[in-house]
């Protein structure tokens, strides 16, 4: 977005300020407002239609209610900060367009990136039995979440072939390259439902893409303090080295969320 990728779709009109995850304390309400109270701790996803001095790169902002939930407990400020985008995206993918229930075999590829690792947490606090294709280096990782961890090197549909011979019930991808339709040739079934974050092109793919639902915000904040989300904070940078941010996430740094730490000492 910062590059203008995005202008087709996201209109813009500067200044603007970046930033759609926030986590933080309410310092006023408005009237009418019975939901919360100045002095509540709270996390929320602040994304607009249009790009302008809305977003969480501040000191303070002001939203709607509905886009806000309660800070779980026992989260830290950092990992707290790190919930509302990539959560929503596995939830809305997980419970709203694959309706993942107990006894769903889910397979996830991507399953330890941010969204990706967290639907693999939320499939399996539903009872679902996850395999997750990831990097080797990541499988101990996913074994922790309670997942089948396979390779993406080598024989991939070979080994999930042998953990599912009878095929899964659900695909989640968060990595593209084909990937839906590689993996309906080898595990796939009539019944079987798909869905990505990044490829949209296969006819039987449904796309997600996170949207603003207050009960799925609270579900997520809810699965948080229950402890069925592992938040994975990688760096932490001040607000004034929100630049070298970017410049580190445009590497694709690997294990993580990077978080913008307020001078208040709260997070963005």
């Amino acid at each position: 977005m910062r590059a203008g990728h995005a202008d087709a779709t996201v209109p813009t009109y500067f200044p603007v300020s970046p930033g759609w995850d926030i986590a933080g304390v309410v310092e006023q309400v408005g009237i009418g407002v019975t939901e919360f109270k100045a002095g509540d701790e709270v996390i929320g996803y602040v994304r607009a239609s249009v790009a302008h001095q809305h977003g969480g790169y501040a000191e303070q902002i002001a939203t709607e209610p509905r886009a806000l939930a309660p800070k779980p407990a026992g989260l830290s400020w950092e990992q707290a900060a790190t919930l509302p985008l990539t959560r929503l995206t596995a939830y809305q993918a997980v419970v709203r367009v694959l309706d993942v229930q107990a006894g769903t075999k889910l397979l996830v590829y991507g399953a330890a990136g941010g969204v990706g690792s967290t639907a693999v947490q939320i499939a399996i606090a539903r009872g679902a039995t996850v395999i997750g294709v990831d990097a080797d280096d990541r499988a101990e990782m996913l074994r922790g979440f309670g997942a089948y961890p396979v390779s993406d090197a080598g024989p991939t549909l070979e080994r999930i072939a042998a953990l599912a011979p009878n095929g899964v019930d659900a695909v989640f991808d968060t990595v593209g390259k084909g990937t839906i339709s590689t993996v309906a040739d080898t595990v796939g079934q009539a019944a079987t439902r798909y869905a990505s974050v990044v490829d949209f092109a296969d006819h039987r793919t449904r796309p997600v893409l996170a949207r603003l639902v207050s009960e799925d915000l609270h579900a997520v904040a809810e699965l948080a303090a229950q402890g069925h989300l592992r938040p994975q904070v990688g760096v932490v940078f001040t607000l004034d080295a929100a630049a070298e941010a970017h410049e580190l996430a445009a590497t694709r740094h690997g294990k993580g969320r990077i978080v913008l730490r307020m001078s208040s000492g709260r997070p963005a």
